[in-house]
């Protein structure tokens, strides 16, 4: 099967929702926004707001008369903006969690549906100078829950150990510390940055400060290695970067018209072509 086929029937089957009743089903598409039949409106996660950008640029080159707008606020953010109707895709870093998918039900009647935009590393940023190159798990959540104070207790410099982390509105915030610190709290000595590019400013400016985001962004700092793997498209691909995750776009309801074909450009090879140029990992090509 070449790669268009796959990509259509991939797009296809994620058009697909299961939809729960209760009521009246309230259809919120982009064919029938306030906003007219003619405008996306995308909101959410600053981590993927260079992407969502650079697809907007891209498909409203190749289609006059669309317009797709885009901010970001954090994935928290994009949640409250769909659930007011305010935007037709919700930009997600992190899945969905339960009572936010109980809100989509009480407001719309739907329990909503996920679109896969791409695939990402969650990357780890340190300082060029700090001669730790790799940690474990274990060593990475000690340092960000304040258990590890200094370099030298992880084999680096005597050196304060200095937290940076994104704020509770990001999904990259959740995704971390579910996955590095199993929910429990980040250090209260945390510093909080707003966007990735803050995160990377300040890790960049001192030898003991360590951060994350995404593997697209980049900077004066370097990538940790995670028990010995570094993070990658390759190493993201064949499952051995222990922190990859999806990118999403959510919609309270199947898009329509515009929002639609938005969508199926996303999903296929010129919208993924866009995804890999960022420099996030493209999940709808063949290998």
């Amino acid at each position: 099967m070449n790669g268009c086929c796959r990509w259509r029937q991939t797009a296809d089957a994620l058009l697909l929702v299961l939809v729960v009743m209760t009521g009246l089903v309230l259809v919120m598409s982009c064919a029938t926004t306030p906003r007219g039949e003619r405008e996306i409106v995308i909101a959410g996660s600053d981590t993927m707001l260079p992407l969502n950008r650079r697809l907007a640029e891209t498909y409203m080159r190749g289609h006059p008369g669309v317009a797709v707008r885009v901010s970001g606020g954090g994935t928290g953010h994009g949640v409250e903006q769909l659930l007011a109707g305010a935007v037709d895709l919700c930009a997600a870093s992190r899945p969905f969690r339960p009572d936010e998918i109980e809100a989509l039900n009480r407001t719309f009647g739907t329990i909503g549906l996920r679109y896969l935009i791409a695939r990402d590393a969650l990357s780890v940023y340190v300082h060029p100078t700090n001669p730790v190159r790799s940690v474990s798990l274990a060593e990475l959540a000690g340092l960000f829950s304040g258990a590890v104070t200094d370099w030298s207790e992880i084999g680096g410099a005597e050196l304060p150990v200095r937290i940076v982390i994104r704020p509770p509105s990001s999904g990259t915030h959740h995704f971390f510390r579910d996955h590095v610190l199993g929910g429990a709290d980040f250090t209260p000595n945390a510093e909080v940055a707003s966007r990735v590019g803050d995160v990377i400013a300040r890790v960049a400016a001192d030898p003991g400060a360590v951060g994350y985001g995404d593997l697209a962004h980049d900077g004066a700092v370097d990538h940790l290695l995670i028990d010995d793997v570094a993070p990658s498209a390759d190493t993201v691909r064949r499952g051995e970067y222990p922190l990859a995750r999806y990118l999403y776009y959510y919609a309270a309801a199947p898009a329509e018209g515009a929002g639609r074909d938005y969508v199926e450009w996303c999903l296929g090879p010129d919208g993924q072509r866009v995804v890999e140029q960022v420099g996030f990992i493209a999940p709808w090509v063949d290998d």
